[in-house]
């Protein structure tokens, strides 16, 4: 329900807003830029998103399939098991789910967004299987998601690039602050479904992982910036990643040579479910990328902005940051849209200005919820989303606000 009325609200809002500004600002053009983006977002969503994603879901659920008949899947649920057994209790220990969400999450934190998604789906099909009423999202699929949509990321790859495509002196120095932005909105995601799930966090098994999760990110940033050069961070981070994922590929492949497995056939019988999981979003993927467009094509974004800069004013706050919240808005709605936020905050502010540093934190803070959630629970045919968008939004703004307070830090 909830996602219907905030589709529905979406539509709503934008139509008041936009007859607003024809007949207040006489903007007689805004019917039709709405208008047309309903068309652009309708194509996109097909040809940019579903059919290219047709192809990736194609081979990465094949090298999947390939994984489990090694038993690589099965080992990584077995090593994160005591772990994910806290905070998934109604997810068998030993269940490929575990598997494949500790797949994505890694993808996620080497910045990989193509294989990323396949092993996101892959995960929430596996964790459908366990879910009593297929129409509600579980209460594991909700944690899933609300991790996932956390977005949290070791090196914002994509965003230094498109720094120093724009000339920013020192291009990766949002790192830290994003790996900063990104780990508060994790953690917020973990306690705040966690409260509504009656989830104990406080035991020694989570609070050693998050401990450890938490040492892990100190000492890596510690080691990027005392003994690597802004260029080694990011070689370090495209050789990396890169390197895993192929090794990943290599693993599965001799794993399941090792226990006899014909590999092609393996990988051709888990390649098939990528086309038809690519169809099955479409109507989803569409619905949710027109509302967005309209939403964003009516100014509403303008209007929230504006007012949000006159009550920080009035509530005596410096509100040097306030014209970088079009990005920190638009990113739960739309990643292309808040990347181009982003890249117009850069390329109007200055890319190393407070603005384009913090449009660029705001950007690597989270992940795009409303789309996680038509693109993941639309895969399996979920409609009640029950809590996940709130407890995602949650984690979105306690990324925005981290990712506030760390820009002060650095760049003010």
């Amino acid at each position: 329900m909830a996602l219907n009325y905030i589709w529905c609200g979406f539509f709503i809002v934008a139509f008041i807003a936009a007859v607003a500004q024809w007949l207040f600002l006489g903007d007689t053009d805004i019917f039709k830029r709405i208008i047309d983006g309903t068309f652009e977002s309708a194509r996109t969503g097909v040809m940019d998103i579903a059919l290219p994603l047709a192809g990736v879901m194609t081979l990465w659920l094949g090298i999947m399939n390939i994984g489990e008949k090694a038993g690589a899947v099965g080992w990584l649920a077995k090593v994160i098991a005591p772990f994910f057994s806290r905070i998934f209790p109604d997810v068998p220990r030993d269940h490929p789910a575990t598997g494949h969400m500790v797949m994505n999450f890694s993808a996620n934190l080497l910045g990989l967004d193509n294989a990323a998604t396949p092993f996101g789906l892959k995960a929430m099909e596996s964790l459908q299987t366990l879910n009593p009423e297929k129409e509600t999202a579980s209460n594991a699929q909700i944690m899933f998601l609300v991790l996932h949509t956390s977005g949290l990321t070791l090196i914002p790859l994509a965003i230094m690039a498109q720094r120093s495509i724009l000339g920013a002196r020192d291009p990766s120095d949002i790192f830290i602050p994003c790996l900063i932005a990104t780990y508060v909105a994790t953690v917020t995601g973990i306690i705040a479904v966690s409260i509504r799930q009656r989830i104990n966090l406080l035991n020694g098994v989570v609070l050693s992982w998050l401990g450890g999760m938490t040492g892990a990110i100190a000492l890596m940033i510690w080691y990027f910036t005392n003994f690597l050069s802004k260029q080694d961070i990011e070689l370090f981070s495209k050789v990396f990643s890169n390197l895993v994922l192929f090794s990943i590929i290599i693993v599965f492949i001799v794993g399941a040579l090792r226990k006899n497995v014909n590999v092609y056939d393996a990988f051709i019988e888990g390649a098939k479910g990528g086309i038809q999981t690519s169809l099955t979003i479409i109507p989803y993927l569409v619905g949710m990328l027109v509302a967005i467009s309209v939403f964003r094509n009516a100014g509403v974004l303008g209007y929230i902005v504006n007012g949000l800069t006159w009550i920080f004013t009035q509530m005596g706050f410096n509100t040097d940051f306030t014209p970088a919240l079009p990005t920190a808005l638009m990113k739960p709605l739309s990643g292309s849209g808040s990347k181009a936020m982003m890249i117009d905050a850069m390329k109007t502010y200055g890319v190393d200005s407070f603005v384009g540093r913090l449009a660029c934190v705001f950007q690597g803070s989270a992940d795009t919820t409303f789309y996680i959630v038509a693109l993941y629970f639309g895969s399996v045919g979920i409609r009640k989303t029950r809590y996940a968008i709130s407890c995602g939004l949650i984690a979105d703004l306690a990324g925005i606000i981290a990712a506030i307070f760390v820009a002060y830090l650095f760049f003010h």
